[in-house]
Parts: C-alpha cells; sequence; structure tokens
C-alpha cells in the first residue's frame, strides 16, 4: 500500500493536505444520491452539484464507484422539468398565490433516474440532464450538456453532445464489462493497477482473457 496506508472510501479527503477532491460518498445526506465506493469530484461539497432535485418528485441521482467528475459539472434532475402540454410553461404552482395545484406526473416530461455506470470520468463544467444513463467506461468531454444516453466505453462531446468514437472495439468492451474490475476487492485492485493502467490494450486483451 502506497506510504503504508490502505485505501478508505469512508474518508472525506483523499489527497493529504488538500480539500478541493473529495470521495462523494461519505458526505451524501440526500437519500435519493446514491455514489458508489471510491468516486470523487473535484470540490469540496458534491450535492451543490445536483440541482433541481427535491423529494416530493423522488427522482434518484445513481452513480457508480471510481467515477472522476470534474469541477463544475452539474446533473440537472427533473425537477427543471415545467408542463410542456398546456399553452403555458410557467410553473403556477410552485410561486405563492397563484390557484393551481401541482400537475399530475403525467403531464409533466418526467425523465427517471439519472444513472453513472462505473469508471465514468466526467469533464469540466459537463451538464447531465434528466434521466440520462451513461454507461460504465465513457468519457464526457468538459462543457458538453448530455441529453441522451451514453453507451459503455463510448466517448462523447459537445452541446448537444455526440458520440465521437468508442474507446475499443465490442471484443475489448464486451471483456471489460464482464470482468467489472470495479467489483473487486481492494486488495485485488491494488493488484491489478499495472493491467489497469497499461496502455498496450493488445496486451491487456490477452490478459484479460486469461483472468474471466
Amino acid at each position: 500500500m502506497k506510504n503504508g496506508k490502505r485505501p478508505d472510501p469512508d474518508v472525506v479527503h483523499p489527497i493529504k493536505g488538500y480539500d478541493k477532491e473529495i470521495y462523494i460518498k461519505p458526505t451524501i445526506t440526500d437519500p435519493n444520491i446514491i455514489v458508489g465506493d471510491f468516486s470523487y469530484i473535484a470540490d469540496d461539497d458534491f450535492e451543490s452539484h445536483v440541482t433541481h432535485h427535491y423529494e416530493w418528485i423522488g427522482d434518484r441521482l445513481i452513480i457508480g464507484k471510481f467515477c472522476q467528475i470534474a469541477t463544475g459539472v452539474e446533473f440537472v434532475m427533473n425537477g427543471a422539468n415545467h408542463q410542456m402540454n398546456a399553452v403555458s410553461t410557467y410553473p403556477f404552482y410552485t410561486l405563492e398565490g397563484w390557484d393551481m395545484a401541482p400537475p399530475s406526473q403525467e403531464d409533466m416530461p418526467y425523465k427517471g433516474d439519472t444513472v453513472i455506470g462505473n469508471d465514468v470520468w466526467i469533464g469540466q463544467n459537463a451538464v447531465i440532464l434528466p434521466g440520462v444513463h451513461i454507461g460504465d467506461g465513457a468519457i464526457i468531454g468538459a462543457e458538453s450538456v448530455v441529453g441522451k444516453n451514453v453507451e459503455p466505453y463510448t466517448i462523447v462531446a459537445g452541446d448537444p453532445a455526440r458520440v465521437l468514437r468508442k474507446r475499443f472495439d465490442d471484443e475489448m468492451i464486451g471483456l471489460l464489462l464482464k470482468f467489472r474490475w470495479w467489483d473487486k476487492s481492494i486488495d485485488e485492485i491494488n493488484s491489478l493497477i499495472p493491467l489497469l493502467t497499461c496502455g498496450d490494450i493488445e496486451k491487456v486483451r490477452a490478459q484479460l482473457k486469461t483472468l474471466i
């Protein structure tokens, strides 16, 4: 273990003396935000990056393990949506004095839970819109606005975000999704670091085939 210390998913500050990067999971107070071990954000607060997230709507933000979230990223939840099947989109029901009951969920453009996979890298100032599902190993470019689902191990960028390319071929992606390194123990992952950080993809492919 580095410096004699064991990785601990329950610490808030994983870098000694630096408070602008935190492991997210131990800081969560909202039960509708679920985050896996070792996912971090380049900030000292995560929940402020989750906007329009209201208890009465009930949508969840679910983030997997080992995700890397840059500064300025925003997760826009379903509370940001306005009724679109009527003449006006104005939310009278949310403001004092207006005689309007909340619209039914069927009348709202409800998109469901937002789900981020494992080992996802989200670049600086990206915006993730309600109900988006981002697959394992995906990369979201800086300043992107993501309104559609992203397949595993796919790079997207832009406003709106568009697919740039797959990170690997289909066989390699299949091997990685089957291997699921992020679900292994800390000791196993530590031993796998040379494999996980190797730039020789053909060497990695061959070794994965022996491990699955």
